[in-house]
């Protein structure tokens, strides 16, 4: 695919929320692959410290890696990290919004949750893509954007209302820029959704000192996300050690049907639906 040649020696990939997780693994995958890489996240050692594991990947060391500071909530941060990779680096090839942040939130509970999260989960994506895209287009090489989702954006099951609609967010926003860059002339230039399963990362441990059996490594994830890109799919939807593809596409259908049948919201969690739940998601293909 055209968009996949973007990741190419001495093409330059940007990455947020680099500093470990799903966004570290990726600089790492990209920096093995000859790229030059700029990692940002918020100020901090272990930003600098992911900098350094990732320039032993890199074919020039730390001259094809830079670390630089921005919260992706504040677009002016983020028109100054567009700045400094050009002057650093040049043309940009690869824009990878992964920055995402889970303090969790209820419906009615502490309203800077909510902010926080909004700000940079959906924000940081809105954002990140409308500084970056008009730059990536106009150079005219082959070029993607990757925005990192969730699968709580698509099923939004019960329990962090402000994660699952900053996702949900991310979802519908991806799917418009796609179309947007589609319908561009002579737009090199495609947007793909990343939608990761269970991941053991910082983000998810709670506390958990040892991945869980029922989760895969960021590595793992970017495997996928990797081949998933070369086959041109703009929804990576990511499978993990405890759900396969076809159970997601059963609970993303029954999502889908609460509209077309009129169901009341999440019946997937309404106890007077949870019995037909549990035979849709048993029921074999025709």
């Amino acid at each position: 695919m055209l968009s996949y040649s973007a990741i190419a020696k001495n093409n330059v990939a940007v990455i947020t929320g680099a500093a470990s997780g799903i966004g570290l693994a990726t600089a790492k995958r990209f920096a093995g692959l000859g790229m030059k890489v700029v990692l940002t996240d918020l100020a901090s050692e272990r930003l600098q410290e992911a900098a350094a594991e990732v320039a032993k990947a890199a074919a020039g060391g730390a001259d094809d890696v830079a670390a630089i500071a921005t919260d992706v909530s504040r677009a002016d941060e983020l028109v100054a990290l567009a700045r400094a990779t050009r002057e650093r680096f040049g043309r940009v090839h690869v824009l990878m919004n992964n920055a995402g942040i889970q303090p969790g939130s209820s419906m009615f509970g502490p309203l800077e949750n909510w902010e926080a999260v909004i700000s940079v989960n959906l924000w940081g994506v809105i954002n990140g893509s409308r500084i970056f895209a008009p730059a990536m287009i106009a150079h005219g090489e082959p070029a993607l954007i990757i925005n990192t989702g969730s699968k709580q954006g698509i099923t939004t099951p019960p329990g962090d209302p402000a994660y699952n609609i900053s996702k949900a967010g991310v979802k519908v926003f991806t799917e418009a820029l796609q179309h947007e860059l589609r319908n561009t002339e002579n737009c090199q230039v495609n947007a793909h959704l990343l939608i990761p399963g269970f991941v053991y990362t910082a983000l998810t441990a709670h506390g958990r000192t040892e991945k869980p059996a029922g989760a895969w490594t960021p590595e793992q994830t970017v495997d996928f996300m990797m081949e998933s890109l070369a086959r041109g799919d703009f929804y990576i939807l990511c499978p993990d050690n405890e759900v396969a593809r076809p159970t997601d596409e059963k609970r993303i259908l029954w999502a889908a049907g609460d509209i077309v049948e009129n169901r009341p919201p999440l019946s997937r969690w309404h106890p007077d639906y949870g019995e037909a739940f549990q035979s849709f998601l048993a029921a074999k293909k025709d």
